[in-house]
């Protein structure tokens, strides 16, 4: 059930795939499936499709308020902290910005409990049929998992609310006028936290390209006579202070969506390592180390050192391995390319280069991604998030080598501008294409061939039938479309990554040679605008609805638009000084001198705004306290009635003993 205002409307939320019944028998698995999912107080309605059926899974807010009881789903209350859920006390819990009890994150949480939750609790093994097959369904078994291993739960995935996907493409997708305003609150209510964060994010970078994108076309298209040669140090002392400003004001905002969204994120994955808040037995210790935890403090304290190191060690020697694979395979293959470039006389045989480079590229670097995935799960790491990051930071690396190398080299070795701006005109132009054309063309490619093979499939079947199959059930064309996954896997990471990728490479490229090609700022902001317009259609048309994810800031990305902004600020510089010193004698003369210090005063500048700029408004920090406040209050007086309930227990002469005792 979903709604908002009290009102409630059946909303199917999960779909399942079964195959199409052919023989009428009795103990059928889906018959089974059926009838275990009503006895767990959800609402399914079963559709025939072309060559499946799909079963269409709702739950009322009475068995989503039980499911989260059982998970013991912590919930924001009115108190200021952080309760349990109990469905007698709902009232006390807060509600989403839609109006639900539950978000998003935790609805599924929840659908996910009941359908695995589903065990045969009859002391005895079932016998399970379908056409003609049997198998057996144990005592105390998932039946879902049983299902899934034999094959007949082919595949499970959320489905789109009708209602509120129309209403998000008529207020966002496809709403043009408001080019960088979005539903973040309605955005975050149906695709939950992180991809609200990540359209938040990019929302309010393209309004801050304003500033940089209009200064950037006076300084590209006006002539400022005897002052030209201040114009690109001004325009670069400008860039690097709005950049860490934007970053600055970015943590600012994140802190107020999460308060207003009523999450608490106060310890970041990162942050230390959690023993004390895990169980033994989900820690990846080896045999012989958990043995010696507990005996003596000496000794639990060398066990914690040597684990710690073990971890270290292990994700040191994976760095090491993809450093050197990039210095010693991607490397050679990226000069050779900028090589050629340099070389190549006509325009249009280098944008065909360009292209075909990037082509390679790409799947050069999906397979390092997904090498990057196989040394990940063999490291140690504290959750899921920090085993993201890492997968992060080493695909970074990847495209970060193989986007601005061939740059580097026409800065550094041929001080060729005119080439350098063309090279950034078509990184840029070709890198927008591309990316479009696989955020839209690919999916709806995708799409258009599994209904394809389904149609053709269901005529081979039906024999001589001339007549035109359609897809009448919105669960099938849901089934046929593609999800949402990064383009390395789906291990780690759901579709953001590419996309937030994308979104830090064009950063590194307007920020790192803003003084060879200002306007790019101005290309940048256009295509940010498009960018939020394409990615809410292929969210809301062309994919799946994606699977929530609990994430509340835009994690390792952050880190690295923090060393995009220190790189840009070496790498304007160096550009700097190559126009300053066109005889390529590098002496160190006045100009130089008052380059390089600026470089070292932007540095501390920018390290200083970090620090004059809170990280989060007065008023969450407020509100905060408040809350922290409260909590101790409520903890306190419960535990001073606690105390004089067992004083008051006691017997006279206790009493008296218990007194003469604390005078002692």
């Amino acid at each position: 059930m979903n709604g908002s205002n009290g009102e409630e409307r059946v909303v199917h939320e999960v779909a399942m795939v079964v195959p199409k019944r052919v023989l009428e028998e009795e103990g059928n698995c889906v018959e089974v499936l059926v009838t275990e999912l009503k006895k767990r107080g959800m609402v399914v309605d079963r559709v025939v499709g072309l060559a499946d059926e799909f079963l269409k899974v709702a739950a009322p807010l009475e068995t989503l308020g039980n499911a989260a009881a059982e998970l013991h789903i912590r919930k924001p209350t009115r108190l200021g902290i952080d309760l349990p859920f109990e469905m007698q006390g709902s009232e006390a819990f807060f509600r989403q910005p839609d109006g639900l009890l539950f978000s998003w994150f935790e609805r599924f949480r929840c659908y996910q409990h009941l359908l695995y939750g589903i065990v045969n609790c009859g002391g005895y093994d079932v016998t399970l049929k379908l056409d003609g097959r049997e198998f057996c369904w144990a005592a105390g078994e998932s039946l879902v998992r049983r299902l899934e291993s034999e094959g007949v739960i082919k595949q499970m995935f959320p489905l789109h609310d009708e209602f509120k996907r129309k209403e998000l493409l008529q207020t966002w997708a496809l709403n043009w006028w408001n080019f960088t305003n979005q539903p973040t609150d309605q955005i975050y209510s149906y695709f939950g936290a992180k991809i609200g964060v990540y359209f938040s994010f990019l929302g309010m970078y393209t309004q801050w390209l304003i500033f940089p994108a209009l200064l950037g076309f006076i300084v590209q298209m006006v002539n400022f006579g005897s002052l030209q040669f201040l114009a690109l140090p001004s325009f670069f002392v400008s860039t690097i202070l709005w950049a860490a400003l934007f970053l600055q004001f970015w943590k600012r905002k994140n802190a107020a969506l999460l308060a207003r969204w009523q999450i608490n994120c106060l310890v970041g994955p990162s942050q230390g390592y959690r023993f004390l808040g895990m169980e033994w037995s989900s820690l990846p210790f080896p045999k012989e180390l958990i043995k010696n935890i507990g005996d003596e403090r000496s000794k639990e304290k060398a066990a914690y050192q040597r684990y710690e190191w073990f971890a270290y060690r292990k994700r040191f020697r994976n760095d090491v391995l993809v450093i050197m694979s990039i210095i010693c395979l991607q490397l050679p293959f990226e000069l050779a390319y900028a090589h050629i470039y340099e070389i190549i006389t006509s325009d249009v045989v280098k944008y065909i280069l360009t292209a075909i480079y990037l082509l390679v590229i790409q799947y050069l670097t999906r397979l390092g991604g997904k090498v990057s995935v196989k040394l990940i799960n063999r490291e140690i790491n504290e959750s899921v998030e920090y085993r993201a990051n890492s997968l992060i930071y080493k695909v970074f690396g990847l495209y970060f080598m193989q986007t601005y190398i061939g740059i580097f080299y026409h800065v550094l070795l041929h001080r060729n501008f005119m080439t350098l701006r063309q090279v950034l005109i078509q990184r840029l132009i070709i890198s927008q294409v591309f990316w479009t054309l696989m955020d839209g063309s690919l999916p709806y490619l995708k799409y258009s061939y599994r209904k394809y093979k389904a149609r053709t499939k269901k005529k081979r079947e039906g024999g001589s039938s001339t007549g035109k199959i359609q897809i009448a059930s919105r669960v099938e064309k849901e089934y046929f479309k593609p999800t949402y996954s990064a383009s390395i896997g789906v291990e780690l990471e759901d579709g953001l990554f590419d996309d937030s990728l994308e979104l830090a490479l064009q950063f590194g490229m307007i920020m790192m040679f803003a003084c060879a090609f200002p306007l790019a700022f101005a290309l940048a902001a256009v295509s940010n605008i498009m960018e939020i317009r394409t990615n809410a259609l292929k969210l809301l048309v062309t994919l799946r609805r994606p699977l929530p994810r609990a994430a509340a800031t835009i994690g390792a990305w952050l880190n690295i638009w923090q060393f995009l902004v220190v790189m840009s600020i070496c790498t304007n510089s160096a550009l700097l000084v190559c126009l300053y010193d066109q005889e390529g004698k590098w002496k160190i003369e006045p100009g130089l001198a008052a380059i390089l210090i600026m470089e070292h005063v932007l540095l501390l500048l920018k390290f200083g705004l970090s620090r004059l700029v809170p990280e989060e408004p007065a008023w969450v920090r407020a509100s905060r306290v408040k809350n922290v406040t409260q909590a101790q209050d409520m903890y306190c007086k419960q535990l001073l009635r606690s105390i004089s309930g067992e004083f008051t227990s006691m017997t006279k002469p206790e009493q008296e003993q218990q007194e003469d005792s604390e005078r002692r």
